[in-house]
Formats: C-alpha cells, sequence, structure tokens
C-alpha cells in the first residue's frame, strides 16, 4: 500500500492559491500576497496557536519568490549553528547581493539574551528574519529585535475551512489506498470540535480513523470517540494541549459555566501549566466577554496575577481559582469587542479624515492664523456639561460604535449613553428655535 502519511504532509500546499486560512494575511490586498506580488519582503514573526498554517506559509512565501533560504528549528538545534549560518550569509551576501531568508521555527525557545545574536545580522539586512512562535512575543522575544520585526498573528482555522480539508483528506486517501470513507455530519462535528481550529490535530485524528478503518465500516461517532480516548495521553504545556485546554477554559467562562471552567483550570494547573500563562488568558477575558458589564472583573484578575507573583506556586494558585470564580459568574457583554473591530474598519476607511480646525489647540500664531480653535464651545463653561458643537471628522456618517448591553454595569452606561443624547437633542431643538 502506498504511504500517505503523515496526512497532514500529504495535504501541505505548495503555492499560495491552495493555501487554507488565513485570509487576514493572503486574501487579495493582504500583507503576504502584497510581499509575493511585489517581491519585497521585511523580516516576520508569525504568532499563533499550532496548526494553523505557520511553517507552510513561510515555505510557500520562500518558494514563490524564489529567495534563498534555510531552515532552523530553535527547539532541537543550537544557538551557535545559527551564528554559523548568519556569518556565512552576511559573506554570501556582499557576493550575490541577496539576503538569505532565515526560517526559525519555534524561535521563542531561545531565551531573549540568545536573541540578539539575530539582530546585527537583521540590522544589516544579512538576513531576512522569518520566525514562527506559539507564544506572546510581547512576553518571549527580545525587545530590540522585536521592533525590527513585523508580528502577524495567526488564527485558529474555520469551520468551513477545517471542512474543506477533511473532504481532501478523504480524496487522497480514495486515491491512493481505494478506501472510500464518508463522514456523516455528526462525525465532522466531533471532529471539528476535537481540533479546536488545528488542522493538524484534526488530520492525525483522521488518519488514525483509516488506520483502523476497515471496508465496508460505518464510522460511527461511538467509533470516533472511542479512537479519540485511546490516542489521549497526558498534558503537554509544550505542545497543543495547552491551546486546547485553554481555549476549552475561556469557552466555558465565556458561557458562564463554573464548574466547566474550574474543571480546565484545574487540568492545566495540575498538568504544570505557567499560571501566568493563564492569568493572561483571563486578563483578555476580562475585556473580551465581560468588559464594562462588570468592570471590577478586571480588578480581580489583575489583583490575582499580582498576589500570585508575590506568592508564587503552590500557595498562589488559588488565587487563579478566585480569579476564575469571579469571572465565570461574571455578567457578560462583548460590546467591547464588537465596538473594537467595527471601529477598525472605519478608521481605515477614514484614516485620512482631517480634525475640525474648531477643535485643534492654537498652539502657536500659525495655527491660531489659520483657524485653529475658532468657534470652540468648552463644555464646562455650560450647565449641561456638554454642546452641539461637532467633534467628528466632516463625512463620518456611521454611528454609534459602543452599543452596550443590559447586563450589569453597561445598563448604566446605556442609561448614561441615553441621558447625553437627550440632553444634546433639546439643546438642538432649542437653538433651532433661537434662531
Amino acid at each position: 500500500m502506498v504511504n500517505i502519511f503523515p496526512l497532514a504532509d500529504k495535504l501541505r500546499p505548495m503555492d499560495l492559491n491552495s493555501f487554507v486560512g488565513q485570509e487576514h494575511l493572503v486574501g487579495k490586498g493582504k500583507i503576504i500576497r502584497t510581499y509575493i506580488e511585489n517581491n519585497r519582503l521585511n523580516s516576520l514573526i508569525f504568532w499563533g496557536p499550532p496548526g494553523t498554517g505557520k511553517t507552510t506559509l513561510s515555505r510557500i512565501i520562500v518558494k514563490e519568490m524564489q529567495l534563498p533560504a534555510l531552515e532552523f528549528s530553535a527547539a532541537v538545534s543550537k544557538l551557535q549553528d545559527a551564528r554559523e549560518i548568519m556569518q556565512r550569509a552576511a559573506i554570501e551576501r556582499q557576493q550575490t547581493q541577496k539576503p538569505l531568508v532565515l526560517f526559525v521555527d519555534e524561535i521563542h525557545h531561545f531565551n531573549k539574551s540568545a536573541q540578539d545574536a539575530f539582530l546585527p545580522y537583521v540590522e544589516r539586512g544579512d538576513i531576512i528574519l522569518l520566525g514562527t512562535t506559539t507564544e506572546n512575543p510581547a512576553y518571549k522575544m527580545n525587545r530590540a529585535l522585536l521592533s525590527r520585526l513585523k508580528v502577524l498573528e495567526f488564527y485558529p482555522l474555520k469551520e468551513n475551512q477545517l471542512r474543506l480539508l477533511i473532504q481532501r483528506s478523504l480524496e487522497i486517501v480514495k486515491q491512493e489506498t481505494q478506501k472510500e470513507i464518508q463522514f456523516s455530519p455528526l462525525v465532522e462535528n466531533i471532529l471539528l470540535n476535537y481540533s479546536q481550529g488545528d488542522a493538524r490535530r484534526m488530520l492525525n485524528l483522521v488518519e488514525m480513523v483509516v488506520n483502523v478503518y476497515q471496508p465496508g465500516e460505518e464510522i460511527t461517532p461511538e467509533r470516533l470517540l472511542e479512537i479519540i480516548q485511546a490516542n489521549i495521553g497526558s498534558y503537554d504545556r509544550t505542545g497543543d494541549d495547552r491551546y486546547q485546554l485553554i481555549s476549552a477554559f475561556h469557552k466555558s467562562v465565556r458561557n458562564s459555566d463554573l464548574d466547566a471552567a474550574l474543571f480546565w483550570l484545574y487540568r492545566m494547573m495540575e498538568g504544570g501549566e505557567d499560571p501566568l500563562f493563564i492569568l493572561r488568558r483571563m486578563i483578555r477575558v476580562c475585556v473580551e466577554d465581560i468588559g464594562l458589564a462588570d468592570p471590577q472583573a478586571l480588578d480581580v484578575c489583575l489583583r490575582a496575577k499580582e498576589a500570585f507573583e508575590y506568592l508564587g506556586s503552590p500557595e498562589g494558585n488559588l488565587f487563579l481559582t478566585q480569579a476564575a470564580v469571579y469571572i465565570a459568574t461574571a455578567p457578560k457583554s462583548n460590546s467591547l469587542y464588537k465596538a473594537d473591530k467595527r471601529l477598525k474598519e472605519i478608521v481605515e476607511k477614514y484614516k485620512s479624515a482631517p480634525v475640525p480646525w474648531h477643535i485643534i489647540n492654537p498652539s502657536n500664531f500659525l495655527a491660531a492664523r489659520s483657524g485653529a480653535g475658532k468657534g470652540y464651545l468648552y463644555a464646562h463653561d455650560f450647565k449641561e456639561k456638554t454642546t452641539t458643537m461637532s467633534t467628528m471628522p466632516v463625512g463620518v456618517e456611521e454611528q454609534q460604535f459602543f452599543i452596550p448591553n443590559d447586563m450589569g454595569f453597561e445598563k448604566k452606561i446605556k442609561d448614561r449613553i441615553q441621558y447625553w443624547e437627550k440632553v444634546k437633542q433639546s439643546l438642538k431643538e432649542r437653538e433651532s428655535n433661537n434662531e
């Protein structure tokens, strides 16, 4: 029988058009496609969870741009090896005028001081550094080096993208082995839930199914769950497990499921996970899923982080439990998260809109002579503490960027917004009547 395994490698795309996922990076007009089309490349860090295409996209870039390149794994290689490569690259660049693309997989395995070795070669242009990491670069990357790189974030694959990969994998299995395997929608859903956006994890499971499949057999949900259970090992904080479990914890908190949140929290802590890794996610939850429905949640999590750093583990672990209970039971709102996404689009649309002259400070005589500050109304000079003066750029028609819900403190914010709207409307009517 033809060896088609591992399926993840067999399905690895060779060009940009067959790459699945990360449309915000590879879509028309997006940064990676633009790099390739313009044949110009900067040093980059690809940051995101496993199985999202970081390594694959690095190889596609190098291939399509026909650049000299070397791959290097920080997890298994020594820094001295990288230094020797970069020294040779510097010499070759003087001769060929072409920088070497040095692809460093899992660059976070080099500590921050060790990462200094890359800095002079990146600065001189001797190499173009393409690094991948599953760790937040803000915490794991040398700041001086990071300032010379552009960080591109990778996201878990979406459901439709994973389904496409399942279809492709079964087509390859049929073509190479004559095994015609079909998955029911329920079985596919189990695969998707198990993968949590990780294509490699999902394809590895498909591979396990193929290995045990008998001609004519129906792959039932029960059979698939047996296969999954038989292949689940202990918690691995350096691999895929940490991202599966932290995602499960996050979604349990979002769903206000206290028992599930505590279960996943303790699965991670008992498995030896770094408590600060968990606390960072809790802090993110406070703004993404709770927001202003309970502003106290952020304070609780920041204090838990401070207390844990003071006491350390294991004594400080209980602060994580306290924070988890608070955020799981807190009122929920994603209003800030939605406002963030909408405002990024709005600002991109109006990025050239000028600041209205009447709210520009007349900080010098030239600005004042040009009309800066003319017509400005100081809100505190009015009993209502607001005016009908426009402070938005001309031409911006969109409104209500932040829309609070009726949960917790956000209901009060909603009342405040409505109060100011009512006052401004009353002022407008008064001004209209006085004209």
